[in-house]
């Protein structure tokens, strides 16, 4: 069932951190009324919010609040329980289902879902225990990854196995429960696409983001990705072949591995708007959050044209500081900030898009303000 929600209407969230809270805005901005549902008061998306009802994410009570106040439900995490998001489907409209959750919060799911788009994945055996590990160590070769199924995010839950004497560290990854063997893929970028679902069946994505990572944790995202057309088109057509073979609605975020080869490889997807799509907020024609909120509500998605270069800079807690005395006076930077209580280091609290024709000089702009120079 599609339905039409209008402006003045309420679109409730499941979860109140920052893209829950930059949904928010955009909604708003589209004249729709907010709820959120997030353990913490006065949350990120809590501080924009219409209704803030502040409860467990298995409170199935609070779950219930939250039907009651919103005419559509979406979440901004994929880390929700599943019991109360298909207590929801159930019972209220939330348009992205309780199966895309299902699929994400275990990498087993995930791989073989992306496989079953067509999608290369890296090769992987699924295994349990230390003997297990070892047989799938010898099957795989090294390096390899160790990673648990479920839960894990920026790095967590990872130990990269290098040769057998490592298998001593993964026994603290294998003692957090079912776990992934992945191939380590020696790759030259990694690259990742935004790409859009709404109820219609109507699939947009937005350009091909270049992303660099710094201990797990993503530090910056070049746009448009340094690598040829061809390589741009084939990312953008692997992400929406995968959107549609999942039958999704909303939004994807859609990691991937380009070797030199030039072949990709998918290696995480995001059932909501992602990190490495933030660029969208001031360099696209329309936003990946606005975007997320068309796809739910019945209409049809905007255009997501590029219409600058941009280079985002995250923020994590040890560069608030100065960046909130210095990004101020740079006149192509537009700073964003989540509206976190707590700083602490690799906290995300908010992000930089530099805008410029000239990708070259904004990447020389990011080093010469010497913020990231520790990262």
């Amino acid at each position: 069932m599609v339905k039409r929600i209008d402006p003045g209407q309420t679109i409730g969230i499941i979860g109140g951190g920052q893209l829950g809270r930059m949904m928010a805005i955009s909604a708003k901005q589209m004249g729709y009324r907010i709820a959120v549902l997030d353990p913490t008061p006065n949350s990120p998306t809590g501080q924009v919010a219409d209704v803030e009802i502040t409860a467990a994410y298995n409170d199935l009570e609070a779950a219930k609040k939250l039907l009651q106040e919103s005419d559509v439900v979406t979440y901004e995490f994929e880390s929700i329980d599943v019991g109360v998001c298909e207590y929801l489907v159930e019972h209220g409209y939330v348009p992205q289902g309780s199966e895309l959750i299902r699929i994400s919060q275990d990498r087993a799911f995930e791989k073989k879902a992306i496989e079953e788009s067509g999608a290369k994945v890296v090769t992987y055996e699924l295994v349990e225990n230390i003997d297990e590990l070892k047989r799938a160590t010898q099957s795989i070769g090294y390096p390899c990854v160790l990673k648990t199924r479920r839960g894990g995010y920026d790095g967590k839950g990872q130990q990269i196995l290098y040769e057998e004497l490592d298998l001593a560290q993964a026994i603290e990854v294998l003692e957090k429960g079912p776990c992934i063997l992945e191939q380590f893929l020696p790759f030259e970028k990694e690259l990742s696409v935004i790409v859009n679902r709404n109820t219609l069946g109507e699939v947009r994505s937005f350009p091909v983001a270049e992303n660099i990572h710094v201990n797990h944790i993503l530090l910056q995202s070049i746009v448009p990705a340094r690598v040829v057309p061809t390589i741009q088109d084939k990312a953008k057509k692997a992400a929406e072949q995968l959107a549609e073979s999942m039958d999704m609605v909303g939004t994807l975020g859609v990691e991937m591995f380009l070797t030199q080869e030039g072949d990709i490889y998918i290696n995480e997807v995001a059932p909501r708007p992602h990190n490495s799509g933030h660029y969208t907020i001031d360099a696209c024609e329309t936003n990946q959050f606005e975007q997320h909120i068309r796809a739910l509500i019945g209409t049809p998605l905007g255009k997501p044209k590029l219409n600058t270069s941009v280079v985002m800079m995250n923020v994590l807690g040890e560069h608030l500081q100065e960046v909130v005395l210095r990004i101020p006076d740079v006149s192509n930077a537009k700073l964003h900030l989540y509206g976190k209580s707590e700083v602490k280091p690799k906290r995300k609290m908010g992000h930089v898009n530099f805008l410029g024709y000239h990708t070259k000089g904004l990447l020389q702009q990011t080093r010469d303000l010497e913020i990231w120079r520790q990262s």
